[in-house]
């Protein structure tokens, strides 16, 4: 289940790189950006401000909380976000206006509604709504511009071709699927509702008057409405794990004024970079529409039909196979003209595809995409991932980077390391570029034996301990039989893998601690792997003592998260050792109804005095859990909630 949303765009993040470096177009366009949300500030107060930044600018962080509450507790916080919505509105204004302009002749109003539109897409941050909406304008502009039919259904399975082709990563991304499903709800489920409705009022008012225009235009409203959630509540119940039951209604109520915001918001902040004062005029229209829609949604939020729900995946693939299923029932006719001229498109075609019958055509199709699918969901993403895996009581942490790989330890058994090593990294990939063993305890050793005969591991890193199980002798002799690369970690050393992750080595020291109770746990080896702004302690088992020894060198402990130390037991994790980790966030990788007691009462204690409960997760409790990060901003999936 996803905890935490990507929210940064796919195609251009609108943010300026880490390195501090950007190209001239982009820094323009921020600066463009950030001008028109300051100039809005200018000319309207709070919350209307903010609310018109997040509405015309995709500037969301700038909204009081409150406000985000009601949106979200009425169902209608997809009007906060930037969507093919806002783009189908600015495209309209600027046909019309170019047509007005220009006249048809030539399409200039062709052109400039296409520059504007990808200008406003840039301007906005170039979400996959967005750029979603932004291409499905373009294709029903070039359609007007060559005189072609248009189709909606074709624009958004070609603009979800093109997305996918330019970044596969976005298919699983939340907004992604939201924005598509919603479109594909307005083009088959709203059709339905309208003519249901239509035909109720047809029967009830008759054809015409002015009744008749103002009950059809609420039924239209609706259809859309009910269109759009039918096919993405799901989908918001399942990553926000809350639904509106208001939500239809509020919309209806809500949305009209949508039009008004953007363009008085639009003409507000461009204005009020020139000439202020006209602006602050235009800015009182503006006042009104944000007005009435903070109104809305203030009074919508205390109708008591929101409700927290659970939605996991095997839900989705019946709720949406059912619906698939009732859209075809219900619309047949149309799908079968559909596949009757794509059947007649390939059988006079010149090409290969022609000379194979339609009936071996489908299942080939079928395994090809089936193919693309696997091959999507597995491709590196660029990002960091820190995956806590699920062992029981045990050990293992993978760390992926494009392709290349970095294991710490390996858990109690060989089942369960290569189960989660399975799930986690590509079905192809079977090398890890560099596997470190904390301490050659069982718990964090044994499992490592059946992965270095399954992997082709690059290097070893070690902390040089001399133990004498019979673990720890199988796993030096696999390691020498395999002539792998054996390297003994010092407090110190800094390895680089992938492009701009760095791994510290604080732990063991030299020469080791001795005299002290566990001398393989406090001289096991501790890393601190960081990415930008974004780092994770990894501490093996290591208790008290070494923890103490770790503060006193003054290396560098402050950490973004905290894998917490020996799984939690009372020995671990002290006060002065959180004061100077000052974690956000922090991990505990533990067997379910262990003999031990782990986590102990004390380290929770010690936790939840700098952390919140809700940011410390226990593999017992969670599954493996997945930190992502990309230097900036850090999102978590956990494998169960």
């Amino acid at each position: 289940c996803l905890i935490l949303l990507f929210s940064g765009a796919v195609y251009y993040q609108s943010r300026l790189p880490l390195t501090g470096e950007t190209t001239f177009a982009i820094g323009w366009i921020d600066r463009l950006r950030a001008g028109l949300g300051i100039s809005l500030a200018e000319v309207l107060p709070e919350p209307q401000a903010s609310l018109a930044q997040g509405i015309v600018l995709g500037i969301r962080s700038n909204i009081p909380p409150p406000v985000q509450a009601n949106f979200v507790h009425t169902g209608t916080a997809h009007i906060l976000a930037i969507s093919g919505q806002n783009l189908s509105i600015v495209a309209g204004i600027l046909v019309s206006f170019g047509i007005w302009l220009f006249g048809r002749r030539h399409y200039l109003y062709v052109w400039l509604a296409l520059a504007v539109i990808w200008l406003y897409a840039l301007l906005t941050g170039m979400q996959p709504p967005v750029v979603r909406g932004a291409i499905m304008a373009s294709i029903f502009l070039i359609a007007d511009l060559l005189g072609r039919q248009h189709s909606a259904f074709t624009a958004l399975a070609f603009t979800g071709a093109i997305m996918v082709g330019v970044s596969p990563q976005v298919l699983g991304q939340a907004s992604f699927q939201m924005s598509f499903m919603a479109m594909v709800g307005l083009i088959f489920i709203f059709p339905l509702f309208q003519s249901w409705g239509r035909k109720v009022v047809l029967d009830r008012l008759g054809e015409s008057g002015i009744a008749v225009a103002a009950v059809n235009f609420v039924v239209d409203s609706l259809s859309v409405s009910l269109g759009a959630i039918l096919a993405v509540w799901p989908l918001i119940a399942h990553y926000f794990g809350i639904i509106s039951w208001v939500a239809p209604v509020a919309t209806l109520f809500a949305l009209p004024v949508l039009p008004g915001i953007i363009i008085t918001g639009v003409l507000a902040g461009v204005v009020g970079l020139i000439v202020l004062p006209v602006a602050q005029v235009i800015a009182w229209l503006a006042w009104l529409f944000l007005s009435y829609m903070l109104l809305v949604v203030r009074v919508f939020s205390v109708v008591p039909f929101t409700r927290g729900i659970q939605i996991d995946s095997a839900f989705l693939w019946v709720y949406y196979s059912g619906l698939a299923l009732i859209i075809w029932l219900t619309g047949k006719d149309v799908m079968l003209k559909l596949i009757e001229r794509l059947k007649t498109g390939f059988e006079k075609s010149s090409s290969l595809f022609a000379k194979l019958p339609v009936k071996w055509l489908v299942p080939s199709l079928s395994v090809a995409a089936i193919l693309v699918w696997i091959t999507v969901f597995t491709v590196p993403d660029g990002n960091l991932h820190a995956s806590f895996l699920d062992v029981g009581q045990g050990d293992a942490s993978l760390f992926q980077r494009g392709s290349q790989q970095v294991l710490i330890d390996g858990g109690p058994t060989p089942e369960a390391i290569t189960l989660g090593l399975g799930k986690e990294m590509p079905f192809w990939d079977r090398s890890i570029d560099l596997l470190i063993l904390t301490h050659p305890h069982a718990d964090h050793i044994a499992g490592l034996l059946e992965v270095l005969k399954r992997y082709q591991v690059n290097q070893v890193l070690y902390a040089g301990l001399d133990d004498k199980s019979p673990e720890y002798a199988e796993w030096l002799r696999l390691i020498r039989e395999k002539n792998t690369n054996l390297t003994i970690a010092k407090a110190g050393q800094r390895i680089t893998f992938g492009s701009g992750v760095v791994i510290e080595v604080l732990n063991p020291p030299t020469p080791f601690l001795t005299g002290i109770d566990s001398d393989e746990d406090n001289n096991g080896v501790v890393v601190r792997v960081g990415i930008g702004e974004v780092s994770f302690l990894i501490t093996g088992d290591m208790q008290w003592e070494g923890e103490a020894e770790l503060v006193t060198s003054r290396a560098e402990l402050a950490s973004t998260v905290l894998k917490v130390g020996h799984h939690g037991s009372a020995t671990s994790t002290t006060d002065g050792f959180l004061g100077a980790v000052d974690p956000r966030l922090a991990v505990i990788s533990v067997g379910k109804n262990n003999p031990y007691g782990h986590p102990t009462r004390q380290v929770l204690d010690r936790l939840t005095g700098r952390l919140r409960q809700e940011n410390i997760y226990r593999t017992d409790e969670s599954g493996t859990i997945d930190l992502i990060t990309d230097g900036e901003k850090l999102w978590m999936r956990v494998e169960k909630k």
